[in-house]
């Protein structure tokens, strides 16, 4: 038994975290430090309900040595864990130990009983008591030289700095907390928090290229333990929204799904941010009822399902409930960051619905939150409102400085399926001053983004913008029937099968539709389809 803790102990230290769950549980160990090491292996596997039995014992043994401080810390790491698989009542209990036995003695534990009470200050909306608290955890952790709480307490600082606006502060925080994360001096728990919640800072800040270079550091640290389950899944996630951004749609495609299925199994808190991200892709493709289905079990997982679901009912016609939807969450949301994404969804909404000093309203709001935070995505985001707003006014000419400005600002970004859209804001522009070759010259610029990436509903809008006619013949009823098929995005196999014809004969069917209507590709077919009502 003791070589097997031994070599349970090396395992550990190795991150080789199976192995080591492995022999310390043959081992049935008593020392605390070995059971706690057990943990966090169980945890770092999957094996949630044997880290909590660990933690137990680890916190018993801890008291008979009478170590409060290192009890305390046992319990601190129960009431997370048991936190994170929804367990409150359990978590709160565990809680109470912790602070007890945490007030009863002077060590780091002090600091981490309070970072409980920063999420809740967070989630209540109170930067200023989640920043005193923060503030708090720091002292504590620099007192103490731990370097745990010390990464857990900049996390803390940050995050009340943004959600209290002050944007770039809380960014270098963020950075300041990576730093001990990056250089492996916080363990392994900790930095994947760590790892997870600056991702979602970042994003949450419009920070994309923070956000983006802190996602492929994650990806390599869970790449280099290859028997990590948490954090991997949230690890997906972000990876998906980044590929996503730079336009990258069937990788996002499938990292999501991958995400999907490691948060699943067992259910994970970031379930429902996978089902949302899985919403969006295909929203953005025109899967309409694939984009509800993701999006109502994003809902049912805690995570809502806005504005993408009323961008989803825009798509689909249906305006009035498109405006309920972004009208319900601008009245709900209040934190600046988080309302950014709503505004930018109710200036496209607001101006289908024919109101337009409701979209100004929201694209003011934009103006005001990009010069409070700073951020190069922010500031975008608002140009390409601004500029939607003005060629609702009839000022093309206003709106084309800003459409220019947004599509520079896009390119900047890698983000080339906005890049596309703020090309069409241009096009729209150059058209109502007469300068049709530009507005040519920019829808098929567009275009060409919009069939790279599959982008149908963009590519119906861009088809209906342009005016585009029949180039040849009628096609044949056979020939409608295949191409509604491809618009529906069955593959060549799929269409024979339903069509009871050979894999063959539709090539041929697919070939002919793109010589008669001057096309080169499905996703080109697919606007085609809508644009001439054959779907």
């Amino acid at each position: 038994m003791a070589d097997d803790v031994e070599r349970g102990r090396a395992a550990f230290d190795r991150h080789d975290w199976a192995r080591a769950r492995s022999l310390l549980k043959t081992a049935e160990p008593r020392e605390p430090g070995d059971l706690e090491r057990l943990a966090v292996a169980a945890h770092l596997v999957g094996r949630d309900a044997e880290s909590i039995s660990a933690w137990g014992r680890a916190h018993d043994a801890r008291v008979a040595a009478g170590d409060r401080d290192g009890a305390a810390r046992c319990a601190f790491w129960l009431c997370i864990l048991l936190l994170l698989r929804g367990e409150v009542a359990r978590a709160g209990g565990w809680l109470s130990r912790a602070e007890r036995l945490a007030a009863e003695g002077d060590g780091p534990a002090r600091g981490f009983v309070l970072v409980p009470a920063v999420l809740d200050a967070l989630g209540r909306d109170d930067p200023v008591r989640a920043a005193a608290l923060a503030s708090e955890i720091v002292a504590a952790a620099r007192r103490f030289g731990e370097p745990d709480l010390l990464a857990l307490g900049l996390l803390a600082q940050g995050q009340a700095a943004i959600a209290a606006a002050d944007t770039a502060r809380g960014l270098r925080l963020l950075d300041e907390a990576m730093l001990g994360v990056t250089a492996g001096n916080v363990s392994p728990i900790p930095t994947g928090i760590v790892y997870c919640a600056v991702i979602e800072s970042c994003m949450d800040a419009f920070d994309l290229r923070r956000a983006a270079e802190w996602t492929s550091a994650l990806h390599g640290w869970c790449t280099g333990q290859p028997d990590l389950v948490p954090y991997r899944g949230q690890c997906l996630v972000h990876r998906s929204q980044v590929l996503q951004a730079h336009g990258a749609w069937d990788e996002a495609v499938s990292e999501v799904e991958r995400a999907r299925l490691q948060l699943s199994d067992p259910v994970h808190p970031a379930l429902g941010l996978a089902f949302y991200q899985q919403g969006e892709l295909h929203r953005l493709r025109g899967r309409a009822a694939d984009a509800e289905r993701a999006y109502r079990a994003a809902l049912q997982h805690g995570r809502e399902p806005e504005p993408g679901l009323a961008l989803l009912r825009l798509a689909e016609g249906n305006v009035e409930a498109a405006v309920a939807g972004v009208r319900r969450m601008l009245h709900e949301t209040g934190v600046p960051a988080s309302v950014c994404g709503i505004r930018a969804a109710a200036v496209e909404i607001l101006l289908a619905a024919g109101d337009v000093a409701g979209a100004g309203a929201a694209a003011d709001e934009l103006d005001r939150a990009a010069d409070a935070i700073d951020a190069p995505l922010l500031r975008t985001i608002a140009d390409a409102a601004r500029g939607a707003v003005l060629l609702a006014h009839d000022d093309a000419a206003g709106a084309l400085g800003y459409w220019r400005r947004a599509r520079a600002g896009w390119r900047d970004l890698r983000m080339p399926y906005e890049e596309a859209l703020a090309r069409v804001g241009v096009a729209q522009a150059c058209r109502s001053l007469g300068d049709q070759d530009a507005a040519e010259l920019e829808l098929d610029a567009a275009r060409a983004i919009f069939e790279r990436l599959d982008a149908r509903p963009a590519l119906v809008r861009i088809t209906r913008l342009a005016g585009s006619r029949p180039r040849s013949s009628v096609l044949t009823e056979r020939e409608c029937e295949v191409l509604r098929l491809v618009a529906a995005g069955r593959s060549n196999r799929e269409i024979a099968h339903e069509l009871v014809i050979s894999t063959h004969t539709v090539a041929r069917h697919v070939q002919n539709i793109f010589a008669k209507a001057g096309l080169s590709s499905r996703a080109a077919a697919t606007a085609y389809a809508y644009e001439h009502h054959l779907v």
